[in-house]
């Protein structure tokens, strides 16, 4: 027990020095030598070399390597417009999900692309004892369940060709799709019809209906998704819930 508590005691001091590193930067000091960060930070250079190593390789510091100072990454810039952008799509959506969730009783979230997988950015929690669980933060693969789908579906043919280079298919459940060719066929689908649907696809017993949030006709903002336990699927009339789903997203942007 002790020694899991020194070593929580250390990370938040590891995690506590990379912010203070992140923080020297400013409008007035944009590019720090390694000796000016120590200045800023009180961190000893020795301690400094290992942190600014780590940072460059998360690309959140980059160097010259002729002046041999240090400046923010792109990663930070990219952090940056994902935080701005969720804030502004939240402020509107939060009301909008709020009256979903009480005409649904369901579980209702907004997800977006991040990174090449399902981020989930809010949720609110269905208001039944028996469940489907969604937490704001949750990742999954783009190729398994409804919100997943809807946000790959309404990609651009250039990102749709890289990631299905890339991707490795991993069996979640048991009619997770396994190739490319049927991940296809399925995008090719849900974008006529305009929605996703899927049944214990990713997770067992549970119904996902998806729509895409879109601004101007053409730009993707993210997925809205409700989310509920096959055995209440006979309680609802797909065509209305999607409709719902669809007039909400609407209302969205």
């Amino acid at each position: 027990m002790e020694n899991e508590t020194n070593k929580s005691k250390y990370s938040m001091s590891s995690i506590h020095r990379v912010i203070q590193v992140l923080r020297a930067f400013s409008l007035d000091y944009p590019k720090l030598s390694l000796t000016e960060i120590s200045k800023h930070t009180d961190i000893s250079v020795s301690s400094l070399q290992r942190i600014v190593s780590t940072l460059m390789s998360e690309g959140f510091l980059v160097r010259d390597e002729q002046t041999k100072q240090y400046s923010l990454g792109l990663e930070l810039m990219f952090l940056g417009e994902l935080a701005a952008k969720s804030d502004a799509l939240l402020s509107k959506a939060i009301p909008i999900m709020e009256k979903l969730n009480e005409q649904t009783k369901e579980n209702i979230s907004i997800n977006i692309i991040e990174r090449n997988e399902r981020r989930c950015i809010y949720n609110l929690p269905s208001r039944h004892e028996l469940a489907a669980l969604t937490f704001v933060g949750h990742t999954s693969p783009l190729y398994a369940g409804a919100s997943a789908k809807i946000l790959l579906a309404h990609q651009s043919d250039s990102y749709l060709r890289d990631y299905l280079e890339t991707v490795n298919f991993e069996k979640i459940t048991d009619i997770t799709v396994e190739t490319k060719e049927e991940l296809l066929e399925q995008l090719s689908l849900i974008r006529q019809q305009g929605y996703a649907m899927t049944k214990g696809e990713r997770v067992k017993g549970a119904v996902s209906v998806s729509v895409p949030i879109i601004a101007h006709g053409q730009i993707l903002l993210g997925a809205l998704s409700v989310t509920y336990p096959y055995i209440r699927q006979e309680e609802y009339d797909d065509e209305q819930l999607i409709q719902l789903l669809k007039d909400a997203a609407g209302r969205i942007v």
